[in-house]
């Protein structure tokens, strides 16, 4: 159903957006030390 697809694209932005930002706040800790 169109909303099932609706909800799973919103799932994956939001894992790929989590995953994204975990990415740089690891690349901003690594800069630093």
């Amino acid at each position: 159903s169109l909303e099932a697809v609706k909800a799973f694209s919103l799932a994956k932005s939001i894992s790929t957006g989590q995953s994204k930002s975990f990415f740089v706040r690891k690349k901003k800790i690594l800069e630093k030390s």
